[in-house]
């Protein structure tokens, strides 16, 4: 009879470890090496050749973030103590919320970053509306995206005012919202492996290595999903909506949803929208970084399909109305 040890763990394989999403990834590139001709005949074609360059633009930018993220997120869940939220964050949940969303200043990052790094401070006990509230806020008011905001805007200042204000608004809305009406069975993260029982160097690793495969995973598919509706949406109606002030608005931050722009970088497509009004072009500014295809993936990938599938309709809704708010106050 088998021993009941031996068969709860996983079967090695002849070089003694079970075949992984790394071993997958490099089978993958060295097929890729090895047909190289048969494949670059196939995406010759312009619109193949279309969608390749935005699959691999949104990549581009999105990855080194994505690292970022998750480098921050393992350093939470192993060197920072549950001892240190506690200090750092005030102790009433409607309190915390404003804490952590303005917290999102100190931190360069996009929202690819900012997923894991949220899924990281919920694991170590940081309430979940502050936690959520943090995740849409630090891709939008960091130093970095202001500064490019202002860059693509050089005639426009009060643009840098507007999205900073407005995504502020819009992260602390959404973090009471669900103080008031979010249920903790809606959060399904992953099962971590247990590091309590490493090394910190090992547990480092092995909780990088977890969150490269989940959220990098989804991010896969976000771009892929991304680069198809760039290749299928014609540009002419873009033209067609830019006329109606309403449609234009609403137009706009349904392309910040579709394009999955990585929020160092879409301040510069908003500006070339030239087309549209200020007020449409910040409701874009304001929705890309908290509402595209990409980021709803990694949020499925991190927290559950019932979670992203409440909160992403939620906060497009709302941060397209602070967005219209706050434009006709500030534009």
């Amino acid at each position: 009879m088998p021993d009941p040890e031996v068969a709860g763990r996983p079967r090695r394989g002849r070089f003694g470890d079970q075949v992984g999403s790394v071993e997958v990834l490099a089978g993958l590139l060295i097929l890729l090496v090895v047909f190289r001709g048969p494949v670059a005949s196939v995406i010759s074609t312009p619109r193949l050749q279309t969608w390749t360059t935005v699959f691999v633009s949104v990549m581009v930018q999105a990855v080194p973030f994505l690292v970022f993220g998750v480098l921050l997120s393992a350093v939470i869940a192993v060197f920072v103590p549950r001892s240190f939220w506690a200090r750092a964050l005030p102790r009433h949940p409607a309190l915390a919320v404003p804490v952590a969303s303005a917290a999102g200043v100190v931190l360069p990052g996009c929202e690819c970053g900012s997923v894991p790094i949220a899924g990281s401070l919920i694991r170590r006990g940081v309430t979940p509306a502050a936690a959520l509230a943090f995740l849409l806020a630090a891709p939008a008011i960091n130093p970095i995206v202001l500064a490019a905001t202002a860059v693509a805007f050089p005639n426009n200042p009060e643009m840098v005012v507007g999205r900073a204000v407005a995504s502020l608004i819009v992260a602390m809305i959404m973090g009471w919202l669900w103080l008031r009406l979010g249920r903790a069975d809606w959060l399904r993260l992953p099962h971590r492996p247990e590091l309590d029982d490493l090394s910190k160097g090992r547990a480092f690793w092995a909780a990088v290595r977890h969150d490269v495969v989940h959220a990098g995973g989804f991010l896969v598919l976000g771009a892929m999903a991304a680069a198809c509706i760039n290749v299928l949406v014609p540009e002419r109606w873009l033209q067609t909506l830019a006329d109606n002030p309403v449609l234009s608005v609403l137009a706009l931050a349904v392309l910040a949803v579709l394009l999955s722009i990585c929020s160092e970088a879409d301040a510069f497509v908003a500006a070339s929208l030239s087309q549209f009004s200020l007020s449409a072009r910040l409701a874009f500014l304001v929705v890309g970084p908290m509402v595209d295809l990409k980021l709803i993936s990694m949020q499925t990938g991190v927290f559950g399909r019932r979670f992203a599938a409440r909160f992403a309709p939620a906060t497009f809704v709302v941060a397209v109305l602070v967005a219209v708010g706050v434009g006709a106050v500030v534009l």
